[in-house]
């Protein structure tokens, strides 16, 4: 499933007025994200998919919402229905070339708490990345291990910013494919 969320850059990025449990400014990106994971679990059992199963994959800010809801358990919305008493923890994710985590000094974003809670990750930046600088990938994975969630990281010499999957020649190319190894070792596929 693919899910569409909302993103910055308008009026429909923060919720202004939510009364939330962690800040008032919640990305409603997060939000939805939460009630995705929500409903695909609730349905797990309709569309035939395990509930124990789901994860997230996000791309350069992407990747910094697969931070966010891997490590922000607490509901960031009022309850809709029924649907929204699921857990919205993913059992895995996948940040590529994240943006957004790492702060002054290398440091991870302070919204950021990774615990032992924290889902299983795989991270894959390039280092040549001239958008989202290495140590967002680097500083996450340090924070992964010291919390001591299992985590793959994978950091190639070039492919700049945005390689995602489309078809090309270049070594990278093989990232899908490692992804894939990874689900099976963590016990996904």
């Amino acid at each position: 499933m693919l899910a569409k969320y909302r993103v910055p850059k308008g009026d429909h990025y923060w919720d202004e007025h939510c009364r939330c449990h962690i800040t008032p400014r919640v990305p409603r990106a997060l939000q939805d994200a939460q009630r995705t994971i929500r409903l695909v679990r609730s349905r797990a059992s309709e569309w035939h998919i395990d509930p124990g199963k789901i994860g997230v994959i996000g791309f350069s800010a992407g990747g910094y919402l697969v931070a966010q809801t891997s490590n922000i358990l607490a509901s960031t919305y009022r309850p809709v229905d029924a649907v929204d008493k699921v857990s919205s923890r993913p059992d895995f994710a996948v940040a590529a070339y994240p943006g957004h985590l790492c702060r002054g000094g290398a440091t991870l974003d302070p919204a950021i708490h990774v615990t032992k809670q924290t889902p299983p990750t795989f991270l894959l930046q390039a280092w040549d990345d001239p958008v989202d600088e290495i140590c967002n990938s680097t500083v996450y994975a340090r924070a992964l291990d010291a919390a001591g969630v299992a985590s793959e990281v994978h950091l190639f010499a070039k492919g700049g910013h945005a390689f995602g999957l489309r078809h090309t020649t270049h070594p990278l190319a093989i990232w899908p494919s490692l992804v894939e190894n990874w689900l099976r070792e963590i016990g996904v596929l």
